[in-house]
């Protein structure tokens, strides 16, 4: 930090377990990465290479180093697992991961219809050499999953071998845990976090309001991600109450009380 303010929340450091930010890298340039780092890889815990753009991005072993270097952890999109797994090329895509170094995998199905013990099989697998994230939830709007299911599948990952669970949006935020409106499904997530331990759990939140959303309800250090490379900062000052949405979030309730802007009558 710069300065000192009090009543700042204590946030977790690095590397850290909980109170991650997971970003979204869909195709940045060597430079737009390096810049990211310099700007805010000290807030950056994980950068996903989203879906399948690793297939044609430049410099991918460099670009896979550099964040490493950071001491960022990077894996490959979801989707591009589903679409090895989808042409019979699992043990490609084993290699790819020991090609490139790459100490982090995501297991999802969001694409393809994967019976969940075969889905359970690759985690178990995967988490003999890598670090996993399996993404629970479809990418199709629609498709409605029950609350017990959500909760279920998610829990049998993560008894498979999962690190974080990751609550499935999208980069648009408007599927899975969220409504087409962009707006949380308030009573899914409750059942959820009823269930499932809040720091196993991954929140895809592109947007702002879902941002603010989880910090209200679970407090700074919740693990929030697809996060744009641009929003790191902002949603750290979210997560700090240094942003109007927030603002009062860690100040003393009666001072809260006092300084809270009065809407004139009319």
């Amino acid at each position: 930090m710069n300065y000192t303010l009090s009543h700042i929340p204590e946030r977790t450091a690095k590397p850290r377990e909980h109170g991650l930010t997971m970003v979204m890298d869909k195709g940045l340039a060597i430079r737009q990465a390096e810049d990211m780092i310099e700007a805010s890889g000290q807030l950056t815990d994980l950068v996903k290479l989203g879906f399948g753009t690793s297939f044609i991005t430049n410099k991918l072993k460099e670009k896979i180093k550099l964040y490493q270097k950071a001491g960022i952890r990077v894996y490959l999109g979801g989707t591009l697992f589903e679409a090895f797994v989808a042409r019979g090329q699992y043990k490609d895509y084993r290699k790819l991961l020991d090609q490139f170094g790459l100490d982090t995998a995501e297991v999802s199905d969001g694409s393809i219809n994967m019976p969940q013990k075969e889905k359970c099989r690759y985690i178990t697998d995967l988490a003999k050499h890598v670090t996993v994230l399996s993404e629970v939830g479809s990418k199709e709007s629609g498709i409605l999953i029950s609350p017990s299911k959500w909760v279920s599948m998610m829990n049998a990952e993560l008894d498979a071998g999962s690190w974080k669970v990751i609550a499935e949006a999208r980069e648009s935020g408007t599927v899975g845990i969220y409504r087409p409106s962009g707006h949380a499904h308030t009573q899914l997530v409750n059942r959820i976090l009823a269930k499932v331990p809040a720091e196993h759990i991954m929140w895809e939140a592109p947007q702002k309001a879902q941002q603010v959303w989880f910090i209200k309800q679970l407090g700074a250090n919740v693990n929030l991600g697809n996060i744009a490379p641009e929003e790191v900062i902002p949603l750290e000052t979210l997560r700090l109450g240094l942003r109007g949405d927030t603002f009062f979030q860690n100040l003393p309730e009666a001072v809260a009380e006092k300084l809270r802007q009065v809407k004139p009558e009319n």
